[in-house]
């Protein structure tokens, strides 16, 4: 399988090369990344997405932030990297993998402290490659695992995009459909469109497409009647936070999804990294949700579909109540109701 790296380093180590997932599916198209402002846009715009796709982003970026810095003294540079750290921190609210990877890579800096600036700076562009690396791993763990819940034949159903450009190889939700299609499983793939920025009808699609995955994209008001139907017997998603009960933030409208499956009898599974889960969010309640700019409901294509003078409401997530949940599926295995006993046997 042709694996899909949405963020990585160009071979001399001072760019980052990004797949620029806004173009997606019209155009395919990769840039060029120095500046830790570029960085922070790229984030914000969701040019790279994806809870664990943005933590590998955000490595990268603050390691090429202080990586020309003329610091003389250590206290010099760490000033400038928690600069550079605190500014990339500001870019999303939700996705934990953007703290994770940012906390993990001050780790580094502060644990190599009696070490040269030199030094320091490769130890950090080890940290941001090894994070990379680790990704990759896991997502293969989570691949294995989830597809072990499923049986050849099924048709799944998927919200927004949790795939390898959301991450930097099989994906989390969409990685058991890839190990699928490897071992001839023949899933009947339904897409979510994933209203407002359509990330499953873009991106989703786009992907199992290029895979020669079989995929069907649905707008999210006709999920009802999909597994009325009979036609899914599993719901696979991403989170980008889950709380210590297991309460889960995921692209907004994986809610209501989880509370039609609840209701049709299907199971719903939570897929991603440990790195996702948040031992210090107690619940769902107190999950920070994004709120984004409102031309993104009304004219998030270039057309206008509402008149831009009314009021508008656009959380970028909401949370999906633990009730609702089958089971969170880690690279560290399955883990099952009562999350709050069982996620914190993982750690």
């Amino acid at each position: 399988m042709n694996i899909i790296v949405p963020a990585k380093l160009n071979e001399k180590k001072d760019k980052m090369i990004l797949l620029d997932q806004t173009l997606l599916p019209i155009e395919t198209k990769y840039i060029e990344i120095v500046k830790v402002e570029d960085t922070w846009e790229a984030i914000k715009k969701l040019r790279v997405r994806g809870a664990p796709a943005i933590g590998v982003a955000a490595g990268f970026g603050v390691y090429l932030g202080v990586k020309e810095s003329m610091a003389k003294t250590y206290d010099e540079f760490f000033k400038e990297f928690k600069e550079a750290k605190d500014y990339l921190a500001s870019s999303r609210p939700t996705a934990v993998n953007l703290f994770w990877a940012l906390d993990r890579m001050e780790r580094r800096l502060i644990e190599e402290k009696d070490k040269s600036i030199l030094e320091i700076k490769e130890c950090l562009l080890e940290e941001s490659e090894e994070i990379l690396k680790e990704d990759q791993e896991m997502c293969k763990k989570i691949s294995e695992y989830g597809l072990s819940l499923l049986k050849p034949e099924m048709g799944l159903l998927t919200h927004c995009n949790a795939g390898g450009i959301a991450t930097s190889g099989y994906g989390t939700a969409l990685g058991p459909m890839y190990l699928g299609q490897e071992k001839g499983y023949n899933f009947k793939v339904f897409a979510d469109e994933t209203r407002p920025l359509n990330q499953g009808s873009r991106l989703t699609a786009w992907e199992l497409n290029e895979a020669g995955i079989d995929v069907t994209v649905i707008c999210d008001n006709m999920a009802s009647i999909v597994m009325k139907q009979g036609k899914i017997n599993a719901v696979l998603v991403g989170c980008d936070r889950v709380a210590a009960n297991g309460d889960t933030a995921n692209k907004i409208g994986t809610s209501g999804v989880a509370i039609l499956a609840k209701e049709y009898g299907i199971p719903f599974y939570v897929l991603g990294p440990t790195s996702t889960i948040d031992m210090d969010t107690t619940t769902g309640d107190d999950i920070n949700i994004e709120l984004r700019e409102s031309k993104e409901i009304y004219n998030g294509f270039g057309k206008v579909t509402a008149p831009p003078q009314v009021k508008f409401y656009n959380p970028a997530f909401d949370v999906t109540d633990n009730k609702y949940i089958t089971a969170i599926i880690t690279e560290k295995g399955i883990v099952e109701p009562p999350f709050e006993e069982n996620l914190k046997q993982l750690f």
